[in-house]
């Protein structure tokens, strides 16, 4: 925990105004920016210029959107850390073997956040259908982790204690007719999550989107990322994921055990 004194509390309403712009919400005046970061209009209003004059905003004096500069953050991050290094062979494979698209992700708060990606991602299946690509899936996305497969593994994983604080006094947007966004509700398949080990969403987080994933576990059997893939129901309907894909993440997740 850093000391009081030692934290720089204009850094930490910088990057909250940084942090603000996500796949739901790409331009922000300062009035959303001040909402989204919880701080001033006047005080969001000078960060966002800062940062435009930085460079890593653009802006047409309204509004203001990320510009390019950021990534290289992702860049020096995704060329340096070694989790998604590891994970990368394994998810081009998985993809490759079944044409479906597999993600792994860390859990960040509120959210999950994807760190590799199979690059063989391809918009038509093997018989010519139309292959869906969820909203949002790239390196870097931000999803929800209480509508998310993944998001619903890692909190399985968390000590009980540490669940039970982190479900405290939260509000959890309905994304689509599917969210489950009762707190008793969501307890219960969280413990359903961390009896099964695995977990199956089915258009909670977005319509036409199911999702199935597994907890990524080191030697010592801790939960270091969630693995998952995503298909539409147009292609494979839960009951099917959830018998030819789940031995594969399963399979998957044993091999790069002694690697995490």
């Amino acid at each position: 925990m850093i000391a009081k004194t030692d934290l720089i509390e204009g850094m930490v309403k910088g990057m909250a105004v940084l942090e603000s712009f996500d796949t739901e919400r790409q331009r922000l005046n300062a009035t959303q920016a001040a909402q989204r970061a919880g701080i001033t209009r006047a005080a969001a209003r000078r960060h966002l210029l800062t940062l435009a004059h930085l460079g890593y905003l653009e802006s047409d004096g309204g509004y203001f959107w990320l510009s390019s500069k950021v990534l290289r953050f992702s860049g020096s991050y995704l060329a340096s850390a070694r989790l998604p290094r590891l994970l990368q062979p394994a998810l081009d494979r998985l993809a490759a073997q079944t044409r479906e698209s597999f993600s792994a992700v860390l859990f960040n708060g509120d959210e999950v956040v994807i760190v590799a990606r199979s690059s063989n991602i391809l918009h038509s299946g093997a018989d010519g259908s139309p292959k869906v690509l969820a909203y949002g899936l790239h390196l870097g996305a931000r999803l929800p982790a209480h509508a998310t497969s993944t998001g619903r593994v890692l909190l399985a994983a968390l000590p009980k204690n540490a669940f039970n604080d982190w479900m405290k006094k939260r509000v959890f947007p309905r994304l689509t007719l599917h969210t489950v966004t009762e707190s008793r509700r969501l307890r219960s398949v969280i413990e359903r999550v961390r009896r099964d080990d695995f977990c199956l969403t089915s258009e909670e987080h977005e319509l036409g989107v199911h999702a199935l994933a597994v907890p990524l576990r080191n030697l010592q059997g801790q939960t270091v990322a969630a693995l998952n893939v995503v298909a539409s129901p147009a292609r494979l309907a839960p009951q099917v994921m959830q018998r030819d894909l789940l031995p594969l993440l399963v399979e998957a997740a044993r091999e790069l055990r002694p690697l995490l």
